[in-house]
């Protein structure tokens, strides 16, 4: 180093370069890095955000017996034994999770099989403590959720007596699997309101550590089933603590019209204040899951060819009541986002500006979503010979089978580290997609000046950032184009199944105040060509189901493009939201058959194609 200072001072010295020269060469050297002073998001995420362990009241009641060391040590890659003494590991680590355990009588059914004090002052838990001693966990388990449903049940659900050391638990061991920069453990729980049977559970999310989370319970059915007053008590927590924290709404498939109902729980029209606070405190929705897939509906969507995958359309959650047409504009993310622009424009704030993502809500304490390796809803669900025939819900409306379980979904975060404030703020701005499992990468910007040649630059994501904006913004101030454009870019999981195709689902509002939609197919593999209604012939099957098998000789693995929408109107709300769907592939039902060697009824589906959904971009004129 010395030598060196030597020289160039020597240099200066005889005149064999200049001062300013050594300026301007400083200058060049200190722009000299493309990516000095960027802060973008980067980085690609995965995880669940939707994990149940023993600790829920229901998962416990079903036979879970793993806990959150478990949940944790499998999500980060290692191996466990599953309750019914199964190994189990994920192809991949996941890079986060969410033990979002259920809020009311959250550990009750641990506490109840150790005998805890709290359970054993009761006849009903002295009684349930010996059945289950006595191997009738089955038994009891049915007894404690009929009772839990009809508010009958011997203790107080939200007792801070109860509620208090099991929540320190939850949080102890959240700090003790984070581990910043190489993965989340958010703090967190569901909510799970219940009216009448109708689902509209929400999962709470922590941006904050154990300093601010440990300090106030969390809120519980027997507190309120009305979501303004969890907002109200987010709210309150927020003011206290000074923390951040969101809710995530899912199953609206399961809530028979309540979810994106047009009044509040207490039957009201919606204020402008209402409408500001579901926007503030829900960003986000769980637009995938093992209940159903919650993007479309066949009777919403006629014209949509892929909008009956995975449907979950029989009734509420405990099928008490049956579903009817009449319900279902009201349960589905995109009806609602469509519904989202009708509101903005008669009162000027949309509530359903959300963004979206996919989860497990496994009661397993197993965040498994690949076909291959999929351990169903909760631990009767477990892989065996006799699962596909599992009556997963029975009573006088019919009866639904597991084989209906979805193996889906996961997260997918674009953010710019692995810490829990990082993901958490891309979680708040909607920087997300959701995928029924697959790992495919996903980018999708809007702008105004994208052109075909951006399709081909080999670092796409600088491209998108410095000309439009990412999933889950609002297009920026319109210049002199004629209609916006999008820049996509879809790559399939590494061990998953080639692309089908890209497609740009739109919605908008029309000068005539009617809402509507529109799918377009924007790229593709394969030779084929869109005929005159603008649709695309199959892209083939290569699954052979006895075997379990497919192979990647059809679709692409990569698919890129820029697309301008044709049918822009400058003076129409519209959103437009990237669908890239995968070639068909074996489903888990064709796995089970293949390893346990079944002969499945004809009714059951052996087939899958996959799919990941990107978060919205809106336009406002």
């Amino acid at each position: 180093m010395k030598t060196k200072l030597k020289c160039l001072v020597a240099a200066l010295a005889a005149g064999t370069i200049s001062a300013s020269s050594l300026s301007v060469a400083s200058e060049a050297a200190v722009k000299y890095s493309p990516y000095a002073g960027k802060n973008q998001a980067s980085n690609l995420y995965w995880g669940d955000t939707h994990l149940h362990t023993k600790l829920s009241m229901d998962a416990g009641a079903f036979g879970n017996r793993l806990g959150l060391d478990e949940a944790y040590i499998f999500a980060k890659g290692g191996e466990v034994t599953t309750t019914h003494g199964m190994q189990a590991r994920l192809s991949r680590p996941l890079d986060f999770l969410v033990a979002a355990d259920h809020s009311d009588g959250m550990g009750f059914f641990d506490m109840l099989e150790q005998g805890a004090p709290q359970m054993m002052g009761v006849e009903t838990g002295r009684r349930w403590h010996k059945m289950l001693n006595n191997g009738e966990g089955g038994a009891v388990a049915l007894e404690l959720i009929g009772r839990f449903s009809q508010g009958k049940m011997d203790w107080k659900t939200n007792d801070p007596e109860l509620m208090t050391p099991v929540w320190n638990d939850v949080v102890d061991a959240a700090e003790k699997y984070n581990e910043p920069g190489k993965f989340t453990a958010f703090i967190g729980y569901e909510w799970t309101s219940l009216i009448k049977g109708n689902n509209l559970h929400r999962v709470v999310i922590y941006r904050d550590n154990e300093d601010k989370a440990r300090g106030e319970l969390p809120f519980t059915l027997a507190d309120s089933a009305d979501p303004e007053d969890l907002w109200a008590s987010l709210a309150s927590y927020e003011n206290e603590t000074g923390g951040k924290v969101l809710a995530i709404p899912h199953n609206g498939n399961l809530s028979n019209g309540m979810m994106f109902a047009d009044v509040t729980v207490d039957g009201k029209a919606y204020d402008k204040d209402y409408l500001e606070r579901r926007k503030r405190w829900e960003p986000l929705y769980e637009i995938t899951q093992i209940k159903g897939d919650g993007e479309a509906h066949p009777f919403l969507s006629p014209d949509d060819e892929f909008a009956d995958y995975e449907t979950w359309d029989f009734g509420n959650l405990d099928y008490s009541t049956v579903k009817t047409n009449e319900m279902l504009k009201f349960e589905y993310a995109r009806e609602a986002l469509k519904r989202g622009l009708e509101y903005q424009a008669k009162h000027g704030v949309n509530p359903f500006e959300f963004g979206v993502i996919g989860s497990t809500d496994s009661h397993t304490s197993l965040a498994t979503a690949q076909e291959d390796n999929f351990f169903g809803k909760h631990s009767g669900s477990e892989p065996s010979p006799d699962r596909l025939m599992h009556k997963f819900m029975s009573n006088e409306n019919g009866t639904i089978y597991s084989w209906r379980e979805v193996s889906s979904g996961y997260a997918a975060v674009w953010a710019q580290e692995n810490t829990r404030e990082s993901l958490w703020d891309a979680m708040e701005r909607k920087e997300t997609y959701g995928t029924t499992g697959s790992r495919m990468t996903i980018r999708f910007f809007g702008g105004w000046e994208f052109t075909s040649a951006d399709a081909g630059s080999p670092n796409l994501a600088d491209v998108g950032y410095a000309k439009g904006v990412p999933m889950g913004a609002e297009l920026r101030e319109r210049s002199n184009k004629q209609s916006p454009s999008f820049l996509i870019a879809a790559m399939r999981d590494p061990i998953g199944g080639n692309l089908d195709r890209v497609q740009i689902v739109k919605g908008w509002y029309d000068k005539k105040g009617r809402v509507k939609e529109k799918v377009y197919n924007v790229a593709w593999g394969g030779d084929r060509k869109l005929n005159r209604k603008g649709k695309l012939p199959a892209v083939g099957d290569t699954v052979n189901v006895a075997a379990a098998t497919f192979t990647n000789t059809i679709g692409a693995s990569e698919l890129v493009t820029v697309w301008q929408d044709p049918d822009f109107n400058a003076k129409e709300q519209a959103f437009y939201y990237a669908r890239v769907i995968e070639i068909p592939t074996p489903r888990w039902t064709a796995y089970d058959a293949q390893r346990f060697g079944l002969e499945v009824p004809d009714n059951v589906p052996m087939t899958t194609t996959e799919r990941g959904y990107t978060s919205p971009i809106w336009f406002k004129p």
